[in-house]
């Protein structure tokens, strides 16, 4: 039998991943900051083999509006210059002998709404996440009832307590995006 205990560990555990989705799809979207998570997604063809950015370089933001990119091997520099160039991001790395700079350019207001429009799907796609949580344990309760293996107040007080975990990580995300847009508004 599946107790409510792990029931609720496991709905939990969920929601904690997507949460951490959200939050990791957020720190992609270039605000008028420097992150290094900007580069995260990047990946370089470093003698025949793919390698994620980071695998290859230290990357630091010194300055609010730059990164710096240190190859752990000098011979990668040009790689890694056409890998960030190919992966769309707007940005001009520029190579500086064994290091790469890469200057964050301030951003429109066009474009500054096209990525509050991204963000907020973004989010939608956690509270979706969430939501489907919750349903997929509300059907396993409803399972152990079927199979007599769960009473019909144990279903009513996990069907409560699911539920204000699912409010409690809707509200975290929901916090997360007003930041965001707000640090994409003032960017």
């Amino acid at each position: 039998m599946l107790p409510l205990q792990t029931l609720y560990k496991d709905v939990e555990d969920k929601n904690k991943k997507a949460l951490e989705n959200v939050k990791h799809s957020f720190q992609e979207i270039r605000g008028g900051r420097a992150t290094p998570a900007l580069l995260d997604h990047v990946v370089v063809d470093y003698y025949g083999a793919i390698t994620p950015l980071k695998q290859l370089a230290a990357v630091t933001a010194p300055e609010p509006r730059l990164l710096l990119i240190q190859p752990w091997d000098a011979k990668s520099v040009v790689e890694i210059d056409k890998a960030i160039q190919k992966a769309s991001l707007g940005l001009m790395p520029q190579v500086d002998g064994k290091l790469i700079r890469v200057p964050i350019p301030p951003l429109s207001g066009d474009r500054r709404q096209e990525l509050i429009k991204i963000v907020h799907k973004m989010a939608e796609e956690g509270r979706v996440a969430v939501r489907n949580v919750r349903r997929d344990a509300i059907e396993a309760m409803k399972k152990l009832k079927a199979d007599n293996k769960a009473t019909e107040d144990d279903v009513k007080e996990a069907n409560q307590h699911i539920q204000k975990q699912t409010d409690n990580f809707i509200e975290q995300i929901s916090t997360m995006l007003k930041t965001k847009e707000q640090e994409l508004q003032s960017a």
